[in-house]
């Protein structure tokens, strides 16, 4: 895998490199983070300051080949939707923040998304469809034999969306035995419900926003996953509610290739370092920050393969 690894990231290397010729009309080449340029006032500006990796690191990889493949989910409100104007959501301006620790300013736009629902996460880190999986993705030990995980940056907890007014009464996972309750397929939600609740008649789909479909119809009687997603959902539909009694913690890692150890322990320190720069602040309160106040980010997980 690391052979195929290497093939794709030079093959792309070299197509961004013939692209940026024929857009310039000259030979001088270059990579983008060692180009001058001028300034609104016609100046020779500096040349923008790239970060410095060891070479055969997976970073520099990365860095060398101008894209991080980055997995995220296209319907989650807050978090990941993919709109006319980009990817938007927490889980995106977590990715824009890696990105920018390995191209400096500016390294957002050196992102190559994707989407990666819930049943598909592990499958595309492990055939190298992908750098990162940024989807409100849980770390759990069942996880960690197939992917790594930097992280957590977020704990979130599951809980259980009705329709507005709850006419089936459902105050918490007991109420659910009996019930005819949706969560999205691959999901650890999916696991928990039916640990929790075994009587409950559960409706697998690939997606959340279709569970909220199926709730909007009258199909099922609940809709159970992290509550921020929940909430997503109600601000975007608003013709739902939230039980608001949590049951789980869910801690969201962001999902990397099982060998790319360096790779995980990189964005471990750059986690920390937005951490403490206010960045993660900033892009909670542009964000899920419209309906939750911000949180304190939690500690890393540095733990050992």
């Amino acid at each position: 895998m690391k052979m195929h690894t290497k093939r794709w990231r030079i093959a792309a290397a070299l197509a961004a490199a013939a692209l940026a010729a024929t857009a310039c009309g000259d030979d001088n080449g270059g990579d983008a983070g060692g180009d001058t340029g001028t300034d609104g006032d016609g100046e020779t500006s500096a040349p923008a300051e790239q970060p410095e990796f060891e070479e055969g690191s997976t970073m520099a990889e990365i860095q060398e080949a101008g894209v991080l493949r980055v997995g995220i989910k296209y319907d989650q409100p807050l978090f990941g939707v993919n709109t006319p104007g980009g990817v938007e959501g927490f889980d995106a301006e977590i990715a824009k923040l890696i990105a920018e620790g390995i191209w400096g300013e500016g390294g957002a736009d050196n992102i190559e998304w994707s989407e990666a629902v819930s049943a598909v996460r592990e499958q595309v880190l492990q055939e190298d469809q992908v750098d990162i999986v940024v989807a409100t993705y849980t770390i759990n030990d069942d996880r960690k034999e197939l992917v790594g995980f930097a992280g957590p940056y977020y704990h979130a907890g599951q809980d259980i969306m009705v329709a507005e007014g709850n006419p089936e009464g459902i105050g918490g996972i007991d109420d659910l035995n009996g019930k005819t309750v949706c969560s999205a397929e691959g999901s650890t939600s999916i696991e928990n419900l039916r640990e929790m609740a075994p009587d409950a008649e559960i409706v697998a789909l690939d997606t959340y926003s279709a569970c909220a479909e199926e709730l909007a119809q009258g199909r099922v009687d609940a809709v159970s996953t992290d509550n921020v997603i929940l909430l997503g959902l109600i601000e975007e539909r608003g013709e739902f509610e939230l039980v608001d009694n949590p049951f789980t913690e869910e801690p969201y890692g962001i999902g990397v290739q099982k060998e790319a150890d360096d790779f995980r322990m990189w964005i471990n320190d750059r986690l920390e370092e937005i951490y403490d720069s206010g960045e993660w602040a900033e892009a909670w309160e542009s964000t899920a920050g419209a309906i939750a106040s911000t949180p304190e980010p939690p500690e890393v997980d540095r733990y050992e393969q």
